[in-house]
């Protein structure tokens, strides 16, 4: 698996700045409490303390009832409005995202009315803005969040950077097998748990200590070209399981960190897990393709080469978790 460094390398370069694990989406929702008007909710996750530099601008035919109040948490900053949209209702309007373009973080936007519909829409940096039609079916619902699942896990490097360690680590298939199970069952057992509200990991503490799990294969990596032995070699499936249950609570904190109404959970859970699997799967299935189409090709990289991707893996975990260790004494403070 040495001679995946190429893609890796690729993969490595995806790391915008050093906040691998920053793409929480911030959460816009409308609620309509009377006729044409609705109570807003605004809230936008904090980047290594700071703000989003993301801006809403309401079409002009809405009426502010009451000005913004702001209220800022630990990893977000909330922001809570009144305003009235008038008798023509939210139908054919736009609200955009000034800003939203310049980022990588998307936009989960629910809107709920009078008459009990409800729906979500996901905004991306592509294309900031919502227009407002109808209310969407579950079914559209559940692929709204199936696909930020696969795109939370391509875009959560230090996840996949802690799967490619595990790939570094593990030869034997059937070993690669077990292990990637192990972890892809802790990490939806603790997703579960923390989404529904039965445990949580503040923030800070949870992606340093996430850094952490990835520079602790860096050594372990290094150890197994040496012909070396210890319990993670041995029993690499048992690492990725408590290691795993770490990451969950990191996948999580993108549905709980949005804000999302206790009903929408569920279906959320579901179709997001599902999601992260079908990226995670991808990922692996891509990695163990390419390095059996070196081996067809019989290409022969220098052996600095191919010790690269293990102390790459060892820096950047170095570097994340001094960094996020950092920003958590910072915010002790």
């Amino acid at each position: 698996m040495q001679r995946a460094c190429l893609l890796f390398v690729v993969l490595a370069s995806l790391v915008h700045g050093a906040f691998a694990h920053e793409s929480r989406p911030a959460y816009l929702e409308l609620k309509e409490t009377v006729s044409g008007r609705y109570d807003v909710l605004w809230r936008t996750p904090l980047l290594a303390g700071m703000r989003l530099p993301v801006r809403l601008v309401f079409p002009e035919a809405v009426r502010h009832v009451t000005e913004p109040r702001e209220h800022i948490l630990a990893d977000s900053v909330v922001e809570r409005r009144v305003i009235d949209v008038g008798t023509g209702g939210l139908g054919g309007q736009r609200l955009q995202f000034v800003g939203l373009q310049a980022t990588i973080t998307d936009v989960l936007v629910r809107v709920s009315l009078l008459n009990g519909a409800h729906w979500t829409i996901l905004v991306r940096p592509s294309q900031p803005w919502v227009e407002f039609t109808g209310a969407k079916s579950a079914l559209e619902v559940a692929r709204t969040y199936l696909l930020y699942g696969v795109e939370h896990i391509v875009f959560g490097v230090d996840h996949l950077l802690f799967v490619f360690g595990l790939l570094l680590l593990v030869q034997d298939r059937w070993m690669l097998l077990k292990t990637v199970t192990s972890f892809t069952l802790a990490h939806s057992l603790t997703l579960a748990v923390a989404t529904l509200g039965y445990a949580s990991v503040p923030m800070l503490p949870l992606n340093a200590t996430i850094a952490l799990s990835i520079l602790f294969l860096g050594p372990e990596i290094v150890r197994s070209w040496r012909g070396e032995t210890s319990l993670t070699l041995r029993h690499p499936w048992l690492v990725a399981f408590v290691f795993g249950l770490l990451h969950g609570f990191g996948f999580a904190s993108a549905l709980t960190g949005a804000g999302l109404p206790r009903r929408d959970l569920p279906l959320a859970l579901c179709t997001f897990n599902v999601g992260v699997e079908l990226g995670q799967v991808a990922f692996v299935v891509l990695m163990v393709r390419l390095e059996r189409s070196f081996q067809q090709l019989e290409i022969r990289w220098p052996r600095w080469v191919e010790m690269m991707p293990g102390y790459v893996v060892g820096s950047l975990g170095a570097f994340w978790t001094i960094q996020r260790t950092a920003i958590l004494i910072g915010g002790i403070r």
